[in-house]
């Protein structure tokens, strides 16, 4: 069996505003209702792969229980990190978890945030690695460059046209004569970050070349403790880990190392004109996602989150607008997205880690407006899930049902509401909410007080799943 390691850390700053902190750009639908998460789910979902391995962050942990479960996929494990330490530790971590279950086995480490739109082709190439790697290689993928990209490391490999070549070197980012003369060599290719290996391999390798590191992870994985469905780590012992890429860590320094070169159209999506080079056009190459008009523009890219967004006269012109920030910028500019979103951060604008909706286990909630002492949300929530009964210190709440039927309780007193009821919770007041029926529960929340963050919040028993 072939173990494949989604790895789904990372927050797509450059993709700013709809790709946020609590919300990064691999789970955003924006490819016929699916994430980049859920196509790469769906993409080892065949015979011949085990169930999925998910390395990913604490913070991330509900979107990915609840887009595996969309697709109707059960993890092998989901292992969540305590803080991002680059693609080193994981790829060391899912040898290991692999090892436990087949000695032999084999792990294909795969990036959750690229789209291929020849999926067979990417997956004839894996079938052509893999006696390769079960012969002691550790294979690189290398997409055959389509342009003279600068923003891509290379991987230069020996020439032949065997489906598995021997690396010749790895090339840092390049400047733009060098990757012309790349694209013309026609040796060199992009480095993907995708890895097939067996699991013995990669140990060998990583005691070998980052034996501190090896010794390191062996004891961070002694702490792994179970949370509900997913794998939790001691956070301690994981920051002091090194922050190193496979990379740097073992790919450049190890002997056996292949790369199996494919053309399968693929695209890291790492901005928002990567964006609209994969979106459909009009006639004059415009791209829309949402609800959006063009009049007089060319090549232009619209998102409209909520509400209408209406380009007139535009050309190379990106127009990002959600319930909470617009975004404007020339095509040409999109990868300075990420110097905003560096601004907004040492400012400590809220915009840069939260997004409007917050996805909870048991549904969502998403901001509407707020003003002082004053704060209205809608929340969703799902059949048979129910909240913690929880107080809050320094507001009151007021409920309004709009759709479906739920159960309340308050202070001990349990009653229904359904559409166009209302409830009123004091401050202080021991509450919760519970959805009975078979239909999701749409409510409007309204929150009066002199404080009305997040985190006043007094739990007194968790059935939510939020810790």
């Amino acid at each position: 069996m072939i173990f494949p390691c989604i790895l789904s850390g990372g927050i797509g700053s450059r993709l700013w505003p709809l790709s946020r902190k609590d919300r990064p750009k691999q789970f955003l639908p924006l490819f016929g209702g699916e994430s980049l998460f859920q196509k790469t789910a769906k993409r080892v979902n065949h015979s011949g792969f085990s169930a999925p391995i998910v390395i990913g962050s604490n913070d991330h942990r509900f979107l990915i229980g609840e887009q595996l479960s969309e697709l109707g996929i059960t993890a092998n494990s989901i292992l969540l990190e305590p803080m991002g330490r680059n693609t080193a530790p994981p790829a060391l971590m899912a040898a290991l978890i692999a090892e436990e279950s087949d000695p032999d086995a084999l792990v294909l480490l795969l990036p959750s945030d690229h789209l291929i739109r020849k999926e067979e082709v990417f997956l004839e190439a894996v079938r052509g690695a893999e006696q390769a790697a079960r012969d002691g290689a550790i294979v690189t993928f290398g997409i055959k460059p389509s342009e003279p990209n600068t923003g891509y490391g290379y991987i230069k490999v020996v020439p032949g046209e065997e489906p598995v070549r021997r690396v010749d070197t790895f090339v840092e980012k390049p400047d733009l004569a060098r990757a012309e003369s790349f694209l013309k060599d026609g040796g060199y290719f992009w480095n993907a970050g995708i890895f097939l290996y067996s699991a013995k391999t990669m140990i060998e390798a990583f005691k070998t070349h980052q034996p501190a590191l090896y010794e390191g992870l062996l004891a961070v994985m002694e702490t792994r403790h179970s949370d509900l469905d997913f794998t939790r780590l001691d956070a301690d012992l994981f920051g002091k880990l090194e922050n190193i890429s496979i990379d740097y860590a073992v790919m450049e320094k190890a002997e056996n190392v292949a790369c199996a070169p494919l053309a399968p159209e693929w695209d890291d999506l790492g901005s928002w004109s990567a964006i609209w080079t994969v979106l459909d056009k009009d006639e004059d190459g415009n791209s829309s996602l949402g609800d959006s008009r063009f009049l007089g523009s060319r090549n232009c890219l619209a998102y409209a989150d909520q509400g209408l967004v209406s380009v007139i006269g535009l050309e190379d012109v990106m127009v990002i607008a959600t319930s909470d920030s617009v975004l404007v910028a020339h095509k040409d500019k999109a990868q300075d997205v990420k110097h905003v979103v560096d601004q907004l951060k040492s400012e400590g604008r809220d915009e840069v880690d939260r997004h409007p909706r917050a996805y909870k286990p048991w549904g969502y909630t998403e901001r509407i407006n707020s003003g002082d002492r004053f704060a209205v949300q809608s929340m969703m929530i799902k059949p048979g899930k129910q909240l913690s009964v929880q107080s809050h210190l320094h507001r009151a709440e007021h409920w309004v049902v709009m759709s479906g039927t739920v159960e309340i309780t308050i202070n001990g007193e349990t009653r229904l509401l359904s559409e166009n009821q209302s409830a009123y919770v004091p401050l202080g007041a021991q509450h919760t909410l519970r959805n009975p029926g078979k239909i999701p529960v749409r409510m409007i929340e309204v929150q009066s007080g002199t404080y009305l963050q997040e985190d006043d919040i007094v739990r007194h028993s968790d059935t939510s799943q939020v810790s």
